[in-house]
Parts: C-alpha cells; sequence; structure tokens
C-alpha cells in the first residue's frame, strides 16, 4: 500500500499467480482496509495492479482445487466479506483497469465506487465457463451498474468484454487508449482521484453514504437517510468554510471537519 497527498493506492502484486485471489493475498488485502478506514488523511483509495497487463484474474483456482466443500464456501464468504470491506470504506474507491479483471477480479472492481478501464481490458464475469457462478457480490453489483438483462447476459454467458464495450454498458466511468507503460487507466484514474481532492472530505464520505445506503431502500426511505446525512454535515466547519470561500470570491480551503 502506498498513500501520498490524500491518495492510497492498493498495489496488487502477484505477478506468479496474476494477482489472483488466494488466501495470503485476501489477508493482505483485508490488512490494507483495515489500516485505511481509519486513516483520516486518506481522501480517496485507488486500486492498481503492479503486475503488467492484468487487474486480478479471479479466484487462486490452483488452490481452490485442494479445499474441500465446506472449506469453498468458507473462503467464498471471506470474499464476498471481502468486497463488502471494500465498497464501505468511507471514502471514494476507484478501480484502475490495465488489464484482465475476470470473475473475483471483476467482482473486486464492481466494489469500487469508480471504475477506469484501458479500452484494452479485458472484462467478465466468467464463472460459468468454470462450472460456476459469482459468489463475491457480482450477481448483486453488476446489475446495479449494467441493468439487470445485460448482467444477466454477462453472467450467463461468462463472456469478455473490452474496455469500449464496458464503457457502453456503464460498467466503467472512462475508458481510454493504453499506453506504452500499460498504466493509461491508472493514470486516468488519478486524474479522476485529484478532481475529488480539493472537495469538501466530510460531505464527500456524506454524500457516498446517502448513496450507497439509499440505494437498498425505497426511495422514500432514501430521502430520509439523504436528510440525516444532510443534517450531519450543517455543522461542520468545512460547510462555513464553503460558505465564507463563495461569498469572499476564493477558493475554500477543507480540512475535513
Amino acid at each position: 500500500m502506498y498513500s501520498a497527498k490524500g491518495i492510497a493506492e492498493i498495489l496488487m502484486n502477484r505477478p506468479h499467480a496474476r494477482n489472483s485471489l488466494g488466501k495470503v493475498f485476501v489477508n493482505e488485502l483485508f490488512s490494507a482496509l483495515e489500516q485505511l478506514r481509519f486513516d483520516e488523511k486518506v481522501r480517496v483509495v485507488v486500486f492498481k495492479s503492479e503486475v503488467k497487463g492484468v487487474f486480478c484474474a479471479g479466484a487462486d483456482l490452483k488452490e481452490r482445487a485442494e479445499m474441500d466443500d465446506a472449506e469453498v464456501g468458507h473462503f467464498v464468504k471471506r470474499l464476498r466479506n471481502l468486497m463488502d470491506e471494500i465498497a464501505a470504506l468511507p471514502v471514494p474507491t476507484i478501480a484502475a483497469i490495465d488489464g484482465y479483471a475476470l470473475g473475483g477480479g471483476l467482482e473486486l472492481a464492481l466494489a469500487c465506487d469508480l471504475r477506469v478501464a484501458a479500452s484494452s481490458a479485458k472484462m467478465g464475469l466468467i464463472e460459468t465457463t468454470r462450472g460456476l457462478l459469482p459468489g463475491a457480490g457480482g450477481t448483486q453489483r453488476l446489475p446495479r451498474c449494467v441493468g439487470i438483462g445485460l448482467a444477466k447476459e454477462l453472467i450467463f454467458t461468462g463472456r469478455q468484454i473490452d474496455g469500449q464495450q464496458a464503457l457502453s454498458m456503464g460498467l466503467v466511468n472512462h475508458t481510454v487508449p493504453q499506453n506504452s507503460e500499460g498504466d493509461a487507466a491508472y493514470q486516468r484514474a488519478l486524474t479522476l482521484a485529484k478532481e475529488i481532492l480539493p472537495q469538501a472530505p466530510f460531505a464527500v464520505k456524506m454524500g457516498k453514504l446517502a448513496i450507497n445506503r439509499g440505494m437498498e431502500v425505497d426511495i422514500a426511505s432514501g430521502m430520509a437517510i439523504e436528510g440525516m446525512c444532510y443534517a450531519q454535515n450543517i455543522p461542520t466547519r468545512d460547510r462555513q468554510e464553503g460558505m465564507a470561500a463563495f461569498r469572499e470570491k476564493r477558493p475554500p480551503q477543507f480540512i475535513g471537519k
């Protein structure tokens, strides 16, 4: 994990297994998330791969093949918990998809708030091609991005799509041509993170909370959740600073309080 100037980066670097989600790797991700959850200096988290050409290849099927049925069930539940922990981070999260994001790898990206992909990246919930089904949140998060019909088609067929197709479906926020270094999506993700950084941190957190919780309930309940989040923001120093900066015609200096 790397952190600088309010942007924390979770660097996935398991080259021999194409960043597949094995037990040790998952434990390391849990540890990184635990540190980030309570770091008030962090305002945006970017997930990126240090392995060229791959974001995350999904579950470690070689490791999985050595598990009995009970162990598989327990580990898949742990993967689901990992994705829930990513989704529950209080600050915005961005997945920089510069290569393959398959199965659990795409589910990891779906757990992030925003996704940026290279046009050459390959994405898919390919579990049905292995006799499986998405088990780490994919059946729930993918329909919220692309709609129920497209989600069913992608899951039923196990089809892989590229970054441009993902953009047209609404699966990613931005797509960019890949560069010679192989990190075009990461560079675009950093630009996006830097757009978020100057905004009021507490207001951004409350906005994320209102959206996430509101999506789980009917619109009337969602409006009530929005109202509660807004009420928490009213007494903040950042709101007062924002109003003062507007009156004085200057850029605001937010501190996250």
